[in-house]
């Protein structure tokens, strides 16, 4: 089963009290995996580079400041460090989520695997049986 069709499942089904739930762990669960990624990950990465990873960014346009020091036009820079925890942040609710859900699904399949129902006489059985019911008569 493909990750689209079990979405697709995942979405279609359930209640809004579900929902509701979901959204509000979901958003729980980010903070907890934001903080993880903003206060241990970013910082190990950052070792590496010896900056705070949060800090990483690419200057455009420096500040403009004039004689006192006063500035007359602020700095334009992309901030793709943050970007960056940002995108970690995702990938880890993301997976954490999808996996969830696959084991939710799976718990659901095997309560819907319900025992096959006994077998019952085949073809050719019923098919004699018609006859001789039709040579009685």
């Amino acid at each position: 089963m493909g990750m689209l069709k079990e979405f697709k499942d995942f979405a279609m089904k359930g209640n809004l009290v579900d929902i509701a739930v979901a959204f509000v762990m979901g958003a729980s669960f980010n903070k907890v995996v934001s903080s993880f990624t903003g206060g241990i990950v970013s910082p190990l990465i950052g070792m590496i580079g010896g900056t705070n990873f949060n800090d990483l960014k690419f200057v455009i346009k420096d500040a403009v400041t004039d004689a006192s020091g006063k500035v007359t036009s602020n700095e334009v820079a992309i901030l793709y460090g943050e970007f960056m925890t940002n995108l970690i942040d995702f990938i880890i609710v993301a997976f954490v989520m999808f996996m969830i859900v696959k084991g939710v699904n799976a718990m659901k399949k095997k309560e819907e695997a319900a025992p096959a129902p006994p077998a019952g006489p085949s073809q050719e059985e019923l098919l004699a049986e018609i006859r001789d019911l039709l040579k009685k008569n």
